[in-house]
């Protein structure tokens, strides 16, 4: 089976998940990325059945619009109870690294306020140890070079993401050769860095549920 295939069949569980569970009112968090859009992609077909959505990027919105799919802002909405997004990597826990698509800190914040964080991915997006995934860290512009020393003090080798501004206005540093040993831990000392406005560590808030997609079927952790 094709990874576009499998990034389909998590995306299809997910929905086939939360669909008894959906009411009239009930508002989705949608996630940014590949497996996010098959995810975007399944839900339409059942749009009629909850109220809309919250999306964690400007690209996540159009795909939703064009889909004839509600898109509200976050601060209107009062509960949300599923954020369901993707993953660069996984352990066991569901701690992950998120943001290859440069949208962790909205996809942070839809999964803080979300009642249920449901990560979908193939199984390849498994690992036992986080970090051969450079991790992501949004940084505010004139912040770069001293983020960048920081992130050196602390062991890793920071790559700035050449020509690519977030849907903040900010620019992302790649984070190489990080030992993610313990991430919340890391997750912590990144964010304590004058001028990380986040970083795409998700292990203070992980997913409660992983769909893992492989050539036997889809299969649920947590």
């Amino acid at each position: 089976m094709s990874q576009d295939n499998l990034k389909k069949a998590v995306a299809e569980a997910a929905v086939k998940f939360i669909r008894p569970k959906l009411e009239k009112d009930t508002v989705i968090g949608v996630g940014t990325g590949s497996t996010a859009n098959c995810f975007i992609d399944a839900l339409a077909a059942i749009k009629d059945e909850f109220n809309g959505t919250v999306a964690s990027s400007e690209a996540s919105a159009k795909r939703l619009q064009g889909h004839g799919i509600k898109v509200h802002e976050l601060n209107q909405i009062d509960q949300l109870a599923f954020y369901v997004d993707g993953a660069d990597e996984a352990n066991e826990r569901l701690e992950l690294i998120k943001g290859g698509g440069g949208a962790l800190t909205r996809e942070k914040i839809v999964a803080a306020v979300a009642d249920l964080f449901i990560c979908i991915a193939d199984d390849s997006k498994l690992v036992p140890l986080l970090g051969t995934f450079p991790l992501p860290v949004e940084v505010i512009p004139m912040a770069r070079s001293h983020v960048a020393r920081e992130i050196v003090s602390l062991g890793g080798k920071p790559v700035y993401r050449n020509g690519f501004v977030t849907d903040n206005g900010n620019i992302i540093l790649d984070i190489h050769h990080m030992d993610i040993g313990r991430p919340i831990k890391v997750e912590e000392a990144l964010n304590h860095i004058t001028g990380v406005v986040c970083n795409g560590l998700f292990a203070r808030r992980p997913a409660d549920k992983l769909f893992l997609a492989g050539p036997e079927g889809v299969r649920i952790l947590g």
